[in-house]
């Protein structure tokens, strides 16, 4: 049987399996993606490992956690902690990562490492039951609070289109530096939710973000002056279907994948490219890609940047 149409096949029964011997990465290699010797990278994508151990060579490659956060700095990780659903359900973040990512935080010298996200159910269900909340506190780790208006300040967003200023979380807004870590899912507003996409969970009112063009919206909150130093992609599982919170653990595939970069409109795409092996989703139907690239956010061309392959 031809890879894709077996491919097509899995993810329409929703069968759960690996990536690590489908031909996955090649979806880099055959956007012509190469390697520079002596240049630092742009993007690293591994594939095969678990989540802390991906992350652990993906940072490496990328000169390691001290290029970003340095000593004494006030630190905050966003995952996606949207949902009331355990990591099964690929809805959040993978809790391993995000638990791996303070720890080396802190290795680094941070002084103090946060970790928050304005839900969509109640707060302090989604914490706990995405496994989150219990990673980030055995690395050391604070959980803050996002689910009121007094927690966020208004920022004027020049460069936006639609959106032209936004509230964002105090603790995005006074902290040293933060570390964007989405997981990848597919999402029936946005089509993808990713890197860019993640950025609602900083902001106060997502309703402007519905009424107003969503895919303007999503590429205009990344405007934001204090952008994140880093985007982590989880796609250790991916939601391919029903998404952003998925029906049942049919929705979810493990993929054992992960992306990192400076570059947030590379990454989504490189994530997107990715998510293509289990479910159809051309670049051009998640509109925030180019459109983030119009306002000079990054680039989608991923053949003109230097990244690192890891299979595992």
């Amino acid at each position: 049987m031809d890879r894709r149409i077996f491919l097509r096949a899995l993810a329409l029964t929703g069968a759960t399996f690996s990536f690590k011997d489908s031909g996955a990465m090649s979806v880099l290699s055959q956007s012509g993606v190469s390697t520079k010797s002596g240049k630092p990278y742009d993007l690293v994508a591994v594939m095969g490992g678990e989540p802390a151990e991906m992350f652990k060579k993906a940072i490496a490659e990328l000169g390691g956690i001290g290029k970003f956060v340095k000593k004494g700095q006030v630190v905050v990780v966003k995952p996606n902690i949207g949902w009331d659903k355990g990591p099964e359900m690929a809805a959040n973040t993978n809790p391993q990562l995000v638990g791996e990512i303070v720890k080396q935080c802190f290795n680094a010298g941070a002084k103090e490492v946060k970790v928050f996200d304005h839900t969509c159910n109640e707060w302090r269900n989604c914490y706990s039951n995405s496994g989150i909340e219990d990673a980030v506190k055995k690395a050391g780790g604070k959980m803050i609070p996002a689910n009121e208006d007094s927690y966020y300040r208004e920022v004027p967003l020049p460069k936006g289109v639609k959106l032209k200023k936004t509230k964002v979380h105090e603790d995005i807004l006074d902290c040293d530096v933060w570390i964007n870590v989405p997981v990848l899912k597919n999402h029936g507003g946005a089509k993808m939710s990713i890197a860019m996409k993640n950025h609602m969970g900083i902001v106060w009112d997502r309703r402007f973000f519905h009424a107003n063009d969503l895919q303007q919206c999503i590429a205009d909150v990344c405007t934001l002056d204090k952008a994140a130093v880093l985007h982590v992609v989880d796609a250790y599982r991916l939601m391919k279907n029903n998404g952003p919170q998925g029906k049942s653990e049919a929705d979810a595939v493990m993929s054992k994948g992960l992306f990192i970069s400076q570059d947030i409109v590379a990454v989504d795409t490189a994530a997107t490219t990715f998510f293509n092996n289990v479910r159809a989703m051309p670049l051009e139907s998640v509109g925030h890609l180019a459109k983030a690239e119009a306002l000079n956010l990054g680039t989608m061309k991923i053949s003109e940047l230097n990244v690192k392959r890891i299979k595992l």
